[in-house]
């Protein structure tokens, strides 16, 4: 029994992200998707005094032309500094602050990505290594990908050995259910709810915000407010 799930990558993302991984076998990053505007791809959030704050990382988007994930590039290097300052600057009191600064600081300071997906992909395995998740990641540019939305998720599953695909909710929309039924591919919806809160900083709590915000606050701690890492 093999379980996969295939996601487009995105940048630091919450914490529900990397159950998902951790759930499956094989997590296929979906990046032969066009890429999006004001979407997860490039930004994500984190918690400051003065509330919530966009990290975006800027890319070169050619107007209406489709561009895929995998071939978007990121624009300039300034932004890696910045980011890190930002995130220094908001997390520096919390408790786990320098533990995780040990291996996340290098990944902005001295590595020099060119393209989102690249970027993605190394700061997801190695946040990955730190929740000790051993899910093998992929890309579905390993893959042959067929015509069609549910065919190509399906197809996806088929070419990687799944008996069982794991979607987000939020696939309900469009996923034709029946393809892998034909296929005896069990298909299982992700439940992204009944998180328990931690001890966050900066006022109210807020559940949808980096996976970094847990990381820097809780350290090894972090698995007890997942749902799937142990």
């Amino acid at each position: 029994m093999k379980k996969v799930a295939i996601l487009q990558s995105n940048y630091i993302p919450w914490k529900g992200y990397f159950d998902m991984i951790a759930a499956v076998d094989e997590f296929i990053l979906y990046d032969d998707m066009q890429y999006t505007r004001r979407d997860w791809r490039n930004r994500n959030q984190i918690k400051t005094p003065q509330g919530v704050q966009w990290l975006t990382v800027p890319v070169i988007v050619k107007g209406k032309y489709y561009q895929k994930i995998r071939d978007t590039k990121i624009d300039g290097s300034a932004w890696a500094t910045a980011h890190w300052k930002a995130l220094a600057q908001n997390y520096r009191r919390a408790s786990h602050f320098s533990e995780i600064a040990s291996w996340l600081e290098p990944l902005y300071l001295e590595q020099d990505f060119t393209h989102i997906s690249e970027l993605n992909r190394r700061f997801i395995e190695a946040i990955c290594s730190y929740l000790k998740i051993e899910t093998v990641i992929t890309s579905s540019c390993e893959y042959t990908l067929v015509e069609g939305r549910t065919e190509r998720l399906a197809d996806l599953c088929v070419q990687a050995g799944a008996s069982e695909y794991i979607s987000g909710p939020a696939a309900r929309d469009y996923v034709d259910e029946g393809i892998f039924s034909a296929l005896d591919i069990k298909l299982t919806w992700f439940d992204y709810t009944g998180y328990r809160a931690y001890s966050q900083l900066w006022g109210e709590f807020v559940h949808s915000v980096s996976i970094l915000d847990l990381l820097f606050n809780c350290g090894q701690d972090a698995p007890r407010y997942m749902r799937y890492v142990s």
